[in-house]
């Protein structure tokens, strides 16, 4: 799994992976054009959408509505060092009865990131000149 991040233009940068782009910016007040989300957004964006797919494919297996399955997801800052500190996932579902509302809790806790998250992955970051290595362009 990759994803390749150009920069625009001042504080913008478009994220590509398998021929898809999503643009990232800051608000006018940190220097943006507001132009799309912040980094902290994507992240919340991942979570949610990868709790909504969760949740989605637990009702479509059981033939139960989830044409109307939204997901909000919220998150709190800290700082020393700056970080999202914590993380609320409301999984909103047509209505269902309690065996089937533990059910999709149940698949959204099994979900990707989230459990990504909660195990906490080393990260290498590494630092190079453009001389030093090619960046393959994504189609």
């Amino acid at each position: 799994m990759e994803v390749i991040i150009k920069h625009l233009y001042n504080v913008q940068f478009e994220a590509t992976a398998r021929g898809h782009s999503v643009w990232c910016d800051q608000p006018l007040e940190y220097g943006g054009g507001d132009t799309g989300m912040t980094p902290p957004e994507l992240l919340l964006a991942a979570l949610g959408t990868c709790a909504g797919y969760y949740a989605a494919k637990y009702l479509q297996s059981r033939q139960l509505p989830y044409t109307d399955l939204q997901v909000r997801v919220k998150a709190a800052k800290s700082a020393e060092p700056a970080r999202l500190s914590s993380f609320q996932v409301d999984v909103i579902t047509p209505p269902l009865d309690p065996r089937h509302e533990q059910g999709v809790l149940r698949a959204v806790k099994s979900c990707l990131i989230h459990n990504t998250l909660l195990s906490m992955p080393p990260i290498e970051v590494t630092v190079a000149s453009v001389n030093a290595f090619e960046l393959t362009p994504v189609a």
